[in-house]
């Protein structure tokens, strides 16, 4: 079975996931940046990362996404400045899953994600502030072991992996 991980990461918190899916895959698997990243179409298993830019996938990934229709099983990750389980959080992964449309959605995953200085800055400055302004500072040290843990269980609800033992939280770095 043909495995590939895709991934878009301004900061390197949705690299870290993608990295994470990599190391618990078995058989023969691929990771790539979305930027060099092969058709999707020759993979059985197809997992693509983003960040989100203004409530969606990064626009490199929505063009990827689109490429991936009709992927056999396609796995969504993602992380964001925003709360855990927040509304801009699924607004963001609903329209990852329509740019998909077509392809076999097997899971989803996604979780906040530590803002640059940098992109605080200029978020605060805008007029008026994007929604996930408020929960970034909750983002700091994300992603943490618990998000590695979570991700693995979605992983293992997916089909993708076996879960492995033992299943605490505090084992993944």
């Amino acid at each position: 079975m043909k495995q590939l991980v895709v991934y878009s990461s301004r900061s390197g918190n949705t690299k870290k996931l993608a990295e994470f899916i990599f190391s618990r895959l078995d058989g023969d698997k691929e990771i790539k940046p979305v930027a060099s990243a092969p058709d999707p179409s020759g993979y059985d298993v197809v997992a693509v990362g983003f960040w989100f830019k203004g409530g969606q996938p990064d626009p490199d990934s929505q063009e990827y996404l689109k490429k991936c229709t009709g992927v056999g099983k396609l796995f969504l990750f993602a992380t964001h400045g925003s709360a855990a389980n927040s509304d801009y959080a699924a607004i963001g992964m609903n329209r990852a899953r329509e740019l998909a449309a077509g392809a076999q959605i097997v899971g989803d995953f996604d979780c906040p994600g530590e803002v640059s200085a940098k992109t605080l800055e200029n978020a605060a400055n805008k007029d008026p502030q994007p929604a996930w302004l408020k929960d970034a500072p909750a983002a700091k040290g994300h992603p943490n072991s618990d998000d590695f843990y979570k991700l693995a269980e979605a992983l293992t609800e997916a089909g993708l992996i076996e879960k492995r033992q033992p299943p605490e939280k505090g084992m993944f770095v």
